[in-house]
């Protein structure tokens, strides 16, 4: 029988692999740099964000709760959670770096009757 934590685990691995295309057909679809760069920074660091908390749930209720478990094994969620807090900081703020080098370079962003690149 599935239980409550491995439907959760579903979900949650669901929707980070739903906003890791959603951002990759952003890449492919949206007319400029900026654009482009702004729905995989967003959609990456949420997918990704998603799918490693899934993966937490999943090892938390399934390996951390094993007898005689070794130290090392109970310890995983807490890096996948620094791993978390890691995305969160580095994501938007290699995205934002990109973007301002690229302005700083003379990118020009699109506009509304433009060719697309």
């Amino acid at each position: 029988m599935i239980g409550i934590i491995e439907i959760i685990v579903v979900i949650l691995l669901a929707a980070g692999v739903f906003f890791m295309l959603t951002g990759a057909i952003g890449l492919l679809r949206f007319p400029d740099f900026y654009t482009r760069l702004h729905a995989t920074g967003k959609c990456d660091t949420l997918g990704e964000v998603l799918i490693i908390a899934g993966l937490l749930l999943h090892h938390f209720f399934v390996y951390s709760s094993v007898p005689g478990a070794e130290l090392s094994v109970k310890l995983v969620p807490v890096k996948l959670l620094f791993l978390i807090v890691f995305i969160f900081l580095a994501n938007p703020t290699a995205t934002h770096a990109i973007m301002k080098a690229a302005y700083n370079t003379g990118e020009k962003p699109w506009k509304v009757g433009e060719e697309r690149k």
